[in-house]
């Protein structure tokens, strides 16, 4: 009987996205809206007088990359979208010229949800649209099963309505429940065999870089440069990019760590940092002398390619502003026999929970390997099964967000330092943010989504 009442209680959930309920807002064309921005650009919002047809600003401060912006409005407003460039400005002239521009206008739904993606494209979200569909696919298929026993007498007419309720509630039930355990399932796969990769990859010091599913070629600067990629998810990529980095740009990077080397921490969950047993390495973190970069100073000049590639790589408008510093780790090798090797344990780099982005966190990541070790050191992504076994002045690329929906990675980009057991391993890793700028740099954001994984 409870199973029963919860199946009804479904049902009416159901028909409620189907048929229309009256509105209690005190003006019946009263609607609140809200805009996601995932444009790669900072956006202004301006309403369209509907006699005047000049643009009136609603959106002070702009509205940054990744940002959501709610406003309330009414049935038939018109606005205009203008996405700004880097220095925050639109062009020339005081009414958007040069401006990337979109429009849109509000429509009759109860919620709206507009997003504006790479390219100033705006579309309503199509969630409340789909469920619609879906539930009118269920009532259809009941309807006809309904209609179907009735011709045949195989119930009666006073037993029909409760006839087609237990058939859309049961549909919705089953439909609710498939969704669920395949999601679950495969979650729980995934991380399961994860597990045993790592426990094997770390251990086979004879083991070769994974086969990559595709290569692509960037060009640098009059350079070609080999992509290997191994996983190519919208919210979870992983690429691996030969001679990325030089051995001069290696030498001044360990030049400039040299005298700040400390042991390396990781996010306690309210924002500093602690020791952990789950990364043993030597850190440091370099600002980079942004105001010698004209000069080939070789710390901007690697730290520029950085920002190219990812904003190649995802199409995206991330600049250097407000960035955290390049970091240079170091790890030693003590023999087999040592049983508190230099490593660091599985753990993300920003949320991998599938949730949604938040503005001022990391996104993307790109490890620059300068000297390898003779044995150990891998990089392991145990839920894709991907093993990056370094080589001297590559880089490993990877990325944990969808540019387009801004959902975060699923564990997919989890990843490891495997254990070095001999030689020395030294990279240089940028972490890089969305969101972050002059105004606002890293350090003013909470960083508890570093995420360890033991």
């Amino acid at each position: 009987m409870m199973i029963t009442k919860h199946l009804l209680h479904l049902l009416m959930c159901l028909l409620l996205l189907v048929v229309p309920t009256s509105t209690t807002t005190v003006n019946p064309t009263a609607r609140p809206i809200n805009i996601k921005n995932r444009s790669g650009h900072k956006v202004e919002l301006y309403w369209i007088h509907p006699q005047t047809k000049v643009g009136q600003l609603q959106s002070d401060p702009n509205i940054i990359n990744g940002a959501d912006f709610p406003i309330n409005s009414y049935v038939g407003h018109h606005f205009e979208l203008r996405g700004l460039k880097k220095d925050g400005k639109c062009g020339h002239g005081m009414r958007g010229k040069g401006c990337h521009k979109a429009y849109f206008t509000v429509n009759d739904n109860s919620d709206q949800e507009l997003i504006i993606s790479k390219g100033m494209v705006v579309k309503h979200s199509d969630n409340i649209s789909r469920s619609k569909e879906e539930a009118n696919i269920i009532i259809h298929s009941c309807k006809e099963d309904t209609q179907r026993r009735l011709e045949s007498n195989e119930i009666s007419n006073e037993h029909s309505i409760d006839v087609l309720g237990d058939c859309v509630a049961e549909s919705v039930a089953a439909e609710m429940k498939k969704n669920t355990e395949d999601q679950a399932g495969q979650s729980i796969i995934r991380e399961r065999m994860g597990e045993l990769f790592e426990s094997y990859t770390c251990k086979d010091y004879d083991l070769p870089i994974t086969a990559s599913i595709d290569s692509k070629q960037w060009s640098y600067k009059h350079h070609d440069h080999e992509i290997s990629v191994f996983l190519e998810r919208p919210a979870s990529r992983i690429h691996f990019i030969e001679n990325f980095i030089s051995p001069e740009q290696c030498i001044a990077m360990e030049n400039e760590a040299t005298t700040k080397l400390h042991a390396a921490t990781v996010a306690d969950g309210s924002g500093g940092s602690i020791l952990s047993p789950s990364r043993k390495a030597k850190q440091a973190g370099i600002r980079i002398p942004w105001h010698l970069e004209n000069k080939e100073n070789p710390l901007a000049t690697i730290s520029r390619k950085v920002y190219d590639y990812v904003n190649w790589a995802l199409d995206m408008d991330i600049d250097e502003h407000g960035q955290e510093d390049l970091m240079s780790i170091q790890y030693v090798g003590r023999g087999h026999n040592e049983t508190e090797p230099d490593r660091y344990m599985p753990h993300c780099d920003g949320d991998c929970t599938g949730s949604d982005f938040r503005p001022g966190n990391r996104m993307a990541t790109i490890v620059m390997y300068c000297t390898v070790p003779e044995i150990g050191g891998a990089t392991n992504f145990r839920n894709s099964g991907v093993h990056i076994k370094p080589k001297p002045f590559s880089a490993v690329f990877f990325s944990y967000v969808d540019p387009d929906s801004m959902k975060m990675d699923n564990k997919f980009t989890e990843h490891s330092g495997c254990p070095v057991i001999k030689g020395e391993k030294k990279i240089v890793t940028q972490w890089v943010r969305l969101g972050v700028d002059k105004d606002s740099p890293w350090d003013s954001f909470n960083t508890s989504e570093y995420i360890i994984n033991n």
